[in-house]
């Protein structure tokens, strides 16, 4: 497709073809000049006045050509000149265009920016940027963190130290990894000394340990191959594929989707009534948002409740989210250090965690 630059190129060219041509025609075509020398015919005339002649003529010429040429470079002079005034124009026309193609996302993220309050700390770079907030609710306080994924090396979910039944805390996965940041991923199960991710479990578009049809409240979450938040609940490995998980662990409940609040299954509305949370949401322009709630201990006195994770998403904006696995697995760290509080007291190795490099 030719583009409007070239367009003009191509009509500068043809406007000035004619110009060029007439001076090339001056520049190379010689002049002829015939002289007739004493006594070569009965009506030779003297040399002398015949070379003044044509010298004048050839002097005429020359001066025409001058004139021709001075206006030929006038012209082309006022095309250059007119070429560049419109490529001017052109580049203030498409910067013009292009900020008011990014104007709504701009507009969007302010808004959504602006519900979460002040940003507490931030990282930005080519690949990803992320703001941390502080929450402050009347039962309870925690972070949330907003996420922008520029490319897919910006985020991905981390087997504990890469092996299947292995586990870490979240804070040494992103020492092993060299993340900028991380957060606990999905629910685990013991066996004989070793810690295995709860249900469906996707790490680098591979099924770690199968796939499990979802039961009960269980639900899959993660990311697909163009870094979209995906899950739900899933009846064949099939109906999962085509979402093309690239990433993705397995917890307990789903909290919204589609912009509406789910219903809390009741065995979840009170065990625990309180307690730590960790959630992964998103917006409609694809930026995650992590919640991760703090909580005393996990005996059901501190903490938020689903139901209060509910509103804060929906006061957010959140479109779709997820609960992650919670008490004292919840954990965030951010820039190296972990800015929550552990219920536990210390950290606690998990079989899953989501990592964002920078």
């Amino acid at each position: 497709m030719i583009s409007t630059v070239q367009r003009f190129n191509r009509t500068v060219l043809l406007a000035c073809a004619p110009f060029l041509g007439m001076m090339a025609w001056l520049l190379l075509s010689p002049f002829s000049l015939e002289l007739t020398l004493p006594g070569s015919g009965a009506s030779a005339q003297p040399a002398g006045p015949l070379l003044s002649e044509t010298a004048a003529q050839a002097e005429s010429g020359l001066d025409q050509a001058a004139v021709i040429a001075k206006d030929i470079s006038a012209s082309i002079k006022k095309a250059s000149e007119l070429y560049d005034r419109t490529n001017k124009s052109m580049n203030a026309i498409m910067a013009t265009a292009a900020a008011q193609v990014n104007r709504p996302e701009q507009i969007y993220d302010r808004r959504i920016t602006s519900r979460l309050g002040s940003v507490a700390d931030s990282v930005q770079s080519a690949n990803i940027r992320l703001q941390l907030f502080n929450i402050r609710a009347q039962n309870f306080s925690g972070y949330a963190l907003k996420v922008k994924l520029k490319s897919a090396k910006a985020m991905t979910m981390a087997l504990g130290r890469d092996k299947l039944g292995e586990a870490e805390t979240t804070l040494a996965a992103v020492q092993r990894t060299g993340a900028i940041a991380g957060v606990n991923a999905g629910g685990f199960a013991d066996s004989r000394g070793k810690r295995y991710p709860l249900s469906t479990t996707v790490v680098n578009g591979k099924y770690v340990n199968g796939f499990e049809p979802s039961y009960k409240d269980l639900a899959f979450v993660g990311l697909n191959d163009k870094l979209e938040l995906i899950g739900g609940k899933f009846s064949s490995r099939a109906e999962l594929d085509r979402l093309k998980p690239k990433f993705g662990a397995s917890f307990v409940p789903m909290l919204r989707k589609n912009g509406v609040n789910l219903p809390i299954p009741a065995k979840w509305q009170t065990n625990p009534l309180r307690a730590p949370r960790t959630v992964i949401a998103n917006y409609k322009d694809d930026q995650l948002l992590l919640l991760v709630i703090d909580g005393r201990d996990e005996n059901g006195s501190s903490g938020a409740t689903l139901a209060e994770i509910q509103l804060l998403l929906e006061r957010y904006g959140a479109i779709d989210a997820y609960n992650l696995d919670g008490g004292g697995s919840s954990t965030l760290v951010f820039k190296g250090r972990v800015v929550n509080h552990p219920s536990d007291g210390r950290l606690r190795p998990l079989a899953t965690n989501f990592l964002f490099f920078k």
